[in-house]
């Protein structure tokens, strides 16, 4: 683990991999730590804000010392998904997987997933836990407009769209749940630690 100064109230941690930024993220957020005021994680770093009258130098070394848990996913029922699997992409991942498309929905419906970190648009959350015969890679070709809600899986991980955007992630499907409410407190339905799980639902 190394700390590292990120401006004048911030810490950056470096991790030797994901699960362990997952697990110091969990840390933190039982913690408390005294001017802690946010804690953003990231594939392999943890960011931690802290208020400007913090002592940034006890923190850092404070950090090091923090017990991790065995398990960052937090104790919540998970939220669940209703997907219905008819995305442009299934056929495609299940050419690319050697299955058929029925073992494509099975296996990503049976997964158990845990939100890891937020990033590339507000509210899109990277899952992990995908199954690792379904771990394809992005296509070569990204859409310049993916719908809401399209259900997608990228190398490691699988996500939901929560506004319409460009992107690289291979469309297995689509659901109705709104992941992003700028109405509601907090905007954002998954936060790192929540977990999920994808229902398969009957086409219209």
């Amino acid at each position: 683990m190394r700390v590292l100064r990120a401006g004048d109230a911030a810490l950056l941690v470096e991790t030797e991999d994901l699960a362990t930024a997952l697990r110091l993220n969990a840390a933190l957020r039982d913690e408390g730590l005294p001017g802690v005021v946010d804690v953003v994680p990231g594939e392999r770093t943890v960011l931690v804000v802290a208020d400007q009258s913090a002592d940034l130098d006890r923190l850092a070394a404070r950090l090091p010392q923090l017990r991790l848990p065995a398990d960052a996913a937090d104790d919540a029922d998970p939220v669940e998904v209703p997907v219905v699997y008819d995305g442009e992409d299934l056929d495609e991942v299940a050419r690319l997987t050697g299955l058929s498309s029925g073992e494509v929905v099975r296996r990503h419906s049976a997964a158990s997933y845990t939100v890891a970190y937020l990033g590339f648009s507000p509210g899109f959350a990277y899952l992990t836990g995908l199954d690792p015969v379904l771990h394809v890679a992005r296509r070569s070709s990204p859409r310049t407009s993916v719908p809401v809600g399209s259900v997608a899986i990228a190398g490691p991980y699988a996500a939901v769209y929560p506004s319409r955007s460009p992107g690289g992630w291979r469309l297995l499907g689509r659901t109705d749940l709104r992941l992003w409410d700028e109405t509601r407190d907090p905007p954002s339905l998954l936060r790192p630690g929540t977990r999920v799980r994808f229902v398969p639902g009957e086409r219209p």
